[in-house]
């Protein structure tokens, strides 16, 4: 029994896959009143209830003659964008049978990674759950280009996990679990219950996607999972597809998989940095100053850069780097592309006779800054 494990459990957030409340006809409206009727029994319970849903796309195709998924990024937008308040319509209806209300919410990565918009979005969607409002969340298809992609609803779900400070996520699949083999391919895999740290072995198990309405697989919810391990938050996959699982899982049965949290956990301004903010350029860095960094705890300064790659500006995430290329950090700059460029390698006493001002003697302070071995060694712990 797990009830233990999720003694402390008051927000949860719970990511629906395409292929739980979709089929190759588009959306089951049986299947969204009876995630419906789940999600109540937990809220009757005092629990908060995030939903982070896909199927737009899948509930918008097809009026567009689509079978399969999309082929094209223009499709799968257009499709998105009849989806859209398709899908927000069904559940609107659905939780209205219980008296409750639904808001729809929809992110692009671009959103969150900015930090005033991203601290907007979690004042927004706290009103929301103060008013006992239930957000429904999904990547804003209709707009979204690569460059501001989340990439799909399980790694957003993390990433919801972490602004929200929930304190479980629930990934509801079209499969049990992780299994130790495909069991699509082998009647004897075994679904493997608890997940302690995800490790190497672990991710080598995941399988891609077979789904024509979807686009993550198991992969992608390891993925996930880790993510939200690192922040300190465990990580069930259950089947969606069989009712009541959610109010089971929430009185501590052994449902689907479940991937313990990280002892040492990331705080919550350096997992945005790791995961949610997007690089923009690169700074290389002195062996001196890669030893302060990763030995030392040191903030970057500007005497220890030894060269740059790509444009950025002051307030954007960049790689750090090695002077053989090697990336060892992840961190957001102080100055631009063109205010670095005049006091890289320079001491941070030179920094205001060079610019006539300055933001800091540090290019990137310390708290502002993640090694990349740092979600290694949160896990191995």
């Amino acid at each position: 029994m797990r009830s233990n494990l999720f003694s402390h459990v008051k927000r949860i957030v719970v990511k629906v896959g395409s292929g739980v409340i979709s089929d190759c006809n588009g959306l089951n409206t049986a299947a969204i009143a009876q995630l419906t009727r789940d999600v109540e029994s937990l809220l009757k319970r005092g629990y908060e209830v995030v939903l982070v849903s896909s199927g737009a796309v899948a509930a918008g195709k097809g009026d567009l003659g689509i079978v399969g998924r999309p082929r094209t990024i223009p499709l799968k937008q257009a499709a998105a964008a009849i989806g859209q308040s398709r899908i927000i319509s069904i559940y609107e209806d659905a939780f209205r049978a219980h008296d409750r209300k639904v808001a729809q919410v929809l992110l692009t990565r671009d959103d969150l990674a900015n930090r005033r918009r991203y601290l907007n979005a979690r004042n927004t969607l706290m009103t929301l759950l103060d008013y006992g409002i239930i957000p429904i969340i999904n990547e804003n298809d209709t707009v979204v280009v690569d460059e501001i992609r989340f990439g799909d609803n399980d790694n957003l779900s993390a990433m919801v996990t972490n602004l929200l400070e929930a304190n479980l996520l629930v990934i509801l699949s079209d499969v049990d679990g992780l299994y130790d083999s495909d069991p699509r391919d082998n009647p004897e895999a075994r679904l493997i219950h608890e997940v302690p740290r995800i490790s190497a072995e672990i991710e080598a198990v995941a399988g891609d996607s077979g789904s024509d309405i979807g686009t993550g697989g198991m992969t992608t919810k390891i993925r996930a999972a880790k993510r939200a391990s690192l922040y300190g938050v465990g990580t069930v996959i259950i089947n969606g597809r069989k009712p009541g699982l959610l109010p089971r899982l929430l009185d501590g049965e052994d449902l689907g998989t479940y991937f313990l949290p990280a002892r040492n956990r990331m705080a919550a301004k350096k997992h945005w940095i790791a995961f949610t903010k997007k690089p923009r350029g690169k700074l290389f860095i002195d062996d001196g100053a890669v030893t302060a960094l990763t030995k030392n705890g040191k903030s970057l300064l500007p005497s220890g850069i030894e060269g740059v790659d790509g444009g950025f500006d002051r307030g954007d995430a960049v790689r750090l780097c090695s002077l053989d290329g090697e990336e060892f950090a992840k961190g957001v700059i102080n100055y631009s592309l063109a205010e670095l460029l005049r006091i890289m390698g320079k001491k941070s006493s030179e920094i205001e006779g060079i610019l006539g001002y300055k933001y800091g003697d540090e290019i990137i302070h310390r708290d502002n800054l993640v090694l990349k071995n740092r979600a290694k060694e949160t896990e191995a712990e």
